[in-house]
C-alpha cells in the first residue's frame, strides 16, 4: 500500500491514480482477497515528450527486430489442433507492453489490459470477494504479507510469511503477482485452494479456502491488567485516521498512561492516514516519511500537521510483525525513531515503493512503481523493513497471543525506554 485523504479528491478517477500498498497490492481495499492501495494524483504523474516508437534517435532502441518478429509470427504460427485460442493484433500489442514492463524487473509495475483493467477499477472501487489476504513478491517468491482479521484466510489458518508456490494448479513461479491476485479472487461461495510453504513445517500445506465478501476491520480497543490501553490497528482505510482518534481519546479519558498500538497483519493504506495519526504523537513541523521519485531531487518531505496529544510523561509501545507493511512501516518508523514509542516484535515485510496508476487508454492503465519510502532516519522501508529494539518471535501453534503480552509486560521493565 501514496495516498491522500478522500475530501481532497476521489480516488476513483479517470487520472492518474497513486498508491501505496504492499504489493502490490498494499493498502486498503481488497483485491480479490488481497489487497491495493488508495491514491491521489501527484503532480510528477504526467505523459510528456511522446515519441514515434519506431524511430531509434527518440526511443534509443531499434525496433526493426520487434516488426520482423511480428510478421513472422503473424504469417507461420499454427496452432494445431487442440491450438491456442486466436489471438487478435491488438492482444499482441498488449501482450508486447506486458513484456516490456516485466523487462523492469519490477513486481510491482503491471501493464493491465481490458479485462484486467476491468477488474482493477471494481476492486478498487470497493466491489469484490475474496479469502482476506494481502500477498506480495519477497526474495522473488510470491508471499503472504498478512491475512486479514476475521476472514477466511485467517480462519484457515494461512499466516504472515507463507509462500505460496501453487493456486489451485497453477504453480507460482511462471505467474506475476497481479496475475496470482485475478486467481485468487473469485465469486463468493467458490473455493480457491492454496498450496503454502511454512517456515519449520517440512511439507507443504494445502489449503482449500471459500471466497466471501470481505468486511474490512479498522480498529479495536481493549484494556489490560498494568494500566495498559491497546489499540489494535488492522488498516489504514478512509475512516481509520477518524476511528483511531476515537480510540486515542479513549484511551486519554481512561487514566492509562501505557499505550500499545498493535500494527501486526496491518498490510498498509492511506499515506493520509498514517500522517495524521502519527501527527497525534509527534510534534508539529517534524518528520514523519520521505518520498523520494526518480530522480534525487525528486523529495517530498511529510511532516507532523499536529495537534500533538499524546502526553510526554506517558510510554508507548508499538507492535509489529511480518504482516505489518508500507502505512503500517510509516507509522512505525516515524513514532520509534522520532523518540516517541518503542518498536517491538518482529522485522517488518519491506514495502516502501508507491505506485502509481495511470490511465493509457481509455480501458487499460500502467501501475508503475514511481517514490519509495524513506524514514526519519534514512532507513529504507523497501530494502529490508524494520528492525525492533526488542524482538518477539510469534508461535504459529500459539493461540492465547502470547507475543502481545509479552510486549505488554515490556512496560514494566525500565531498560525497554531507555
Amino acid at each position: 500500500m501514496n495516498n491522500t485523504e478522500p475530501t481532497k479528491q476521489s480516488f476513483l478517477t479517470k487520472t492518474a491514480l497513486k498508491v501505496a500498498g504492499a504489493v502490490l497490492l498494499v493498502a486498503l481495499v481488497f483485491f480479490g482477497g488481497v489487497y491495493v492501495g488508495y491514491g491521489n494524483q501527484p503532480a510528477f504523474a504526467k505523459v510528456t515528450n511522446l515519441v514515434h516508437a519506431s524511430d531509434p534517435s527518440t526511443t534509443g532502441a531499434d525496433f526493426s527486430a520487434f516488426w520482423k518478429a511480428w510478421q513472422i509470427v503473424s504469417q507461420n504460427f499454427a496452432p494445431g489442433k487442440n491450438g491456442a485460442t486466436p489471438v487478435s493484433a491488438q492482444d499482441r500489442v498488449y501482450g508486447a507492453i506486458q513484456g516490456m514492463v516485466a523487462s523492469y524487473g519490477d513486481p510491482y509495475t503491471t501493464f493491465f489490459p481490458p479485462a484486467q483493467n476491468t477488474q482493477f477499477q471494481a476492486q478498487i472501487a470497493g466491489s469484490f470477494s475474496g479469502i482476506g489476504i494481502q500477498i506480495g513478491e519477497k526474495s522473488g517468491i510470491l508471499t503472504v504479507i498478512a491475512p486479514l482479521k476475521g476472514t477466511p484466510a485467517e480462519k484457515a489458518g494461512v499466516l504472515s510469511g507463507d509462500q505460496i508456490i501453487k493456486i489451485d494448479s497453477t504453480v507460482t513461479s511462471s505467474i506475476t503477482v497481479d496475475q496470482a491476485v485475478s486467481m485468487i479472487q473469485g465469486k463468493t461461495g467458490t473455493t480457491v485452494t492454496l498450496t503454502l510453504l511454512r517456515q519449520g513445517v517440512a511439507a507443504p500445506i494445502v489449503t482449500p479456502i471459500v471466497r466471501q465478501t470481505i468486511d474490512l476491520p479498522t480498529v479495536d480497543t481493549e484494556m489490560k491488567p498494568g494500566d495498559v490501553f491497546v489499540i489494535h490497528l488492522y488498516s489504514f482505510s478512509a475512516q481509520s485516521a477518524t476511528l483511531f482518534k476515537s480510540a486515542m481519546d479513549k484511551y486519554l479519558v481512561s487514566g492509562d498512561h501505557k499505550l500499545l498500538i498493535d500494527l501486526r497483519g496491518n498490510p498498509g493504506g492511506y499515506l493520509d492516514a498514517a500522517v495524521q495519526i502519527g501527527s497525534e504523537f509527534i510534534p508539529q513541523g517534524k518528520e514523519i516519511v520521505k518520498e523520494i521519485g526518480k530522480n534525487p531531487t525528486d523529495v517530498t518531505i511529510h511532516n507532523s500537521t499536529g495537534p500533538k496529544i499524546f502526553p510526554d510523561s506517558d510510554k508507548l509501545i508499538i507492535l509489529a510483525d511480518q504482516g505489518s507493511a508500507s502505512a503500517s512501516e510509516i507509522l512505525a518508523g516515524a513514532l520509534s525513531q522520532q523518540g516517541i514509542g518503542v518498536l517491538v516484535g518482529q522485522q517488518t515485510f519491506g514495502k516502501g515503493s508507491v505506485q502509481q496508476v495511470i490511465p493509457i487508454t481509455e480501458d487499460t492503465s500502467l501501475k508503475v512503481t514511481v517514490a519509495h519510502w524513506y524514514t526519519p532516519d534514512g532507513t529504507s522501508i523497501s530494502a529490508k523493513g524494520l528492525t525492533p529494539k526488542i524482538l518477539i518471535p510469534f508461535d504459529s501453534k500459539d493461540k492465547t497471543d502470547t507475543q502481545l503480552q509479552k510486549a505488554i509486560d515490556l512496560f514494566a521493565s525500565p531498560a525497554t525506554f531507555q
